[in-house]
């Protein structure tokens, strides 16, 4: 690996980890701000599924932590323990969140669409395609097409996380909206949850930004290659 590679890997690890932690000290944050309207995670995502003419959306439990997610397979919004059970603005924030994406699935949003159609491709290429481009490298001069399979097969990957991108900011954006507009959380407690939102967000775009130049620097060695 070229130095200036491993300069540009370190500075995105270093950034990563810096968001990631910040992210936890948000949420630790805002998990401690008890929403005076004392209604849990499952409670703001039933009203907000509601309040969007969603009816055939569960909202459910599942266990661990930052699990929360939802699966447009069979309409469920999955909330972690501590989002489902919890009264605070940071459940309330991740609660809104998963329901964004449901009110994206209802109305077709092409972002989510698009996403969805590259979920098959990238759970599968995500357990080999290291392993191709590894050996496409130490194989470049014997078969260079390896690597090209390998730099294809992980474009896939990094095009997911560039579109991941507007599919999280307007899942976000939908659930500040509807927690503004419901009056559901008082001014500090909308603040609180469109803050640890935010950095929440940020961990996509760092994903993305590494995924770019990990692309990017495939890419070099194979073009260094053939030039030469």
């Amino acid at each position: 690996m070229g130095s200036g590679y491993l300069i540009i890997a370190g500075a995105i690890m270093l950034f990563s980890w810096l968001v990631s932690s910040q992210l936890k000290s948000k949420f630790e944050l805002y998990s401690k701000l008890q929403l005076r309207n004392g209604m849990s995670g499952r409670e703001i995502a039933e009203k907000m599924l509601a309040d969007n003419g969603i009816t055939d959306v569960r909202v459910i439990s599942t266990p661990g932590q930052l699990t929360d997610h939802y699966n447009p397979s069979d309409k469920t919004v999955n909330l972690s323990e501590a989002v489902y059970n919890h009264r605070n603005a940071a459940a309330a924030a991740v609660a809104a969140h998963e329901c964004g994406h449901a009110v994206q699935h209802a109305i077709g949003y092409e972002w989510l669409t698009m996403r969805s159609k590259l979920v098959p491709i990238v759970s599968v290429a995500s357990n080999f395609v290291q392993w191709i481009l590894l050996a496409g490298i130490l194989m470049i001069k014997v078969f260079p097409g390896l690597l090209l399979v390998g730099i294809v097969i992980f474009a896939a990957t990094t095009l997911f996380t560039i579109i991941t991108l507007p599919v999280e900011y307007d899942a976000s954006n939908r659930a500040l909206a509807w927690l503004e507009n419901k009056h559901m959380l008082t001014q500090e407690e909308q603040a609180g949850a469109k803050d640890a939102l935010k950095w929440a967000a940020r961990t996509y775009v760092v994903a993305a930004i590494g995924s770019i130049a990990t692309l990017l620097y495939y890419i070099s060695i194979y073009a260094g290659n053939r030039r030469n």
